[in-house]
């Protein structure tokens, strides 16, 4: 038995941070709108918050396989949930700054301007910092973008070790600044201020997530249909291939189609420009909305390191970490060129590092564990067409990458080391990401104003197919060197306010 074909008048993929956010601004515009999500709602449970459940035994991972550029398989850094991936990110939202949208020099090569100006998005990130209760203050952070209005929220108060290692941060020589934090933390707020937040489901619905702050608020207006265990599978053109005539959706009664006036595709780069290319047809032989050839390419992800700073002589009993950063070299890393940004990350329990030092007796890693603090070294990563998203003859995903950055991230690792061992660390422990752990993903759909140069316009419309949008980290032409996150959310307004995907 197949499920009955559906149909409404904007039809969005994914519902994550992209997807979710857009359903909301077109339902307060009042269309009508259904949303697909390959997953269900993510389960509330007590091993929501167990570190074992989710970090050793994946509990909440999906089971989607990869490949890499010489053919191994590596499980895929993603989640299938109502929310999408932002169900267990660490709701670190911080805008991009004003020159991150212009063309800028960096030591490995130029980061390319955008379509679109710091000043023709930042009425939206006004908008999506109240969406998502982003807490932070004006004035802490020497890099920080000009604002229109004030943070919605004060920033949340840091525990006692991270004030103390504000201090020390100071006397080594950097200027420590809060992080803008997407939470629901006050007086009347539901946040319980616990461990268990960065990398976790939130229990109590107290972290900013797309499930919470826009896919439910949307549904509430009743102008939004929420279909779940729905996988688009295919893209189906019209006989002349200038319009989407409908998606081909396997559910778990079997295949069924859904039509609509508009479209858009919000899997997360990667997945948004696998479908594309899965898509071809005679009327689309190189893929959806791939004339330019771009669709796939200029994959990014930050070029980033964990480190645990360790110290013997102090305990670290924080309850909440990932309340501080510093960023003095985001522009200038001595030298003239951006070097990137060093956050806090919440705090790592020993049996997290478990899942990355196998060999490490438990105890030990335990004992680091109670007397480290742990950063977030973050630098960008340049865009290059020969980065990219392909599939296989076996049709599945592969990644190919080379990252450009590893020379600017090696400068500002020996950078951060110094201040560390400043401020009174004797040891740092280090995690190079990799490829599986697909951190910030995007530039693979690029936007620009050149259809032989880009996929999307300013507004995420596709060049090639009148009514597709790509709303996700695909259409960022740069990555600059902060959470992605708040940027594709405001996007997603800007989109809604100024183009004619309402209409």
């Amino acid at each position: 038995m197949s499920n009955p074909d559906l149909e409404s008048d904007v039809v969005i993929v994914g519902s994550g941070m992209g997807g979710g956010t857009t359903a909301y601004a077109l339902a307060k515009k009042g269309v009508n709108v259904l949303v697909l999500e390959r997953g269900e709602r993510l389960p509330s449970e007590k091993q929501n918050w167990d570190p074992k459940e989710v970090f050793l035994n994946k509990r909440y991972k999906s089971k989607e396989v990869w490949v890499d550029s010489k053919g191994k398989k590596f499980e895929a850094g993603v989640h299938f949930y109502v929310g999408g991936n932002t169900k267990m990110y660490g709701a670190s939202l911080p805008r991009l700054r004003e020159k991150d949208f212009e063309e800028l020099q960096h030591l490995e090569g130029k980061s390319p301007a955008w379509p679109f100006t710091y000043w023709d998005i930042e009425p939206f990130y006004v908008e999506a910092e109240k969406m998502y209760k982003v807490h932070n203050n004006v004035g802490e952070n020497p890099t920080e973008p000009p604002r229109s209005e004030p943070f919605p929220y004060p920033a949340l108060p840091h525990d006692p070790y991270i004030s103390a290692l504000a201090t020390r941060l100071k006397k080594a020589g950097v200027t420590p600044h809060s992080n803008s934090m997407g939470i629901d933390y006050g007086d009347d707020g539901k946040c319980i201020v616990c461990r268990t937040c960065d990398g976790f489901a939130c229990r109590v619905g107290a972290k900013s997530d797309a499930e919470i702050n826009a896919i439910n608020p949307a549904l509430l207006t009743g102008k939004v249909k929420l279909q779940t265990s729905a996988e688009v599978i295919k893209i189906e053109l019209t006989d002349d291939g200038k319009r989407v005539d409908y998606l081909l959706v396997k559910g778990p009664n079997g295949e069924y189609k859904v039509r609509g006036k508009k479209f858009v595709l919000s899997c997360g780069a990667v997945l948004t420009s696998a479908l594309l290319l899965r898509s071809k047809s005679v009327k689309a032989p190189n893929g959806v909305a791939n004339s330019s050839d771009m669709v796939g390419r200029n994959f990014m992800m930050h070029v980033n390191t964990h480190i645990a700073a360790f110290d013997f002589k102090r305990k670290n009993n924080v309850t909440f970490q990932k309340t501080l950063s510093f960023s003095d070299w985001y522009f200038d890393g001595g030298k003239g060129y951006p070097l990137g940004i060093i956050q806090l990350i919440g705090k790592v329990q020993g049996i997290m590092m478990k899942s990355y030092a196998t060999k490490v007796p438990l105890p030990i890693l335990n004992y680091i564990a109670n007397r480290s603090v742990e950063f977030l070294v973050m630098n960008e990563d340049l865009p290059s067409k020969e980065n990219r998203v392909t599939i296989d003859e076996k049709n599945q995903v592969k990644i190919t990458r080379k990252p450009v950055g590893m020379r600017t991230h090696k400068k500002l690792m020996k950078k951060t080391l110094k201040v560390m061992r400043k401020s009174g660390y004797q040891a740092i422990f280090k995690q190079p990401f990799d490829l599986s752990m697909n951190a910030h993903q995007c530039g693979t759909t690029v936007s620009g104003n050149d259809p032989k140069k880009s996929v999307v316009d300013q507004y995420c419309k596709t060049h090639d197919v009148e009514n597709l949008y790509l709303i996700d980290g695909g259409f960022f032409p740069s990555s600059a060197s902060v959470n992605p996150a708040l940027t594709i959310a405001a996007q997603a307004l800007r989109v809604v306010a100024k183009s004619d995907l309402a209409k």
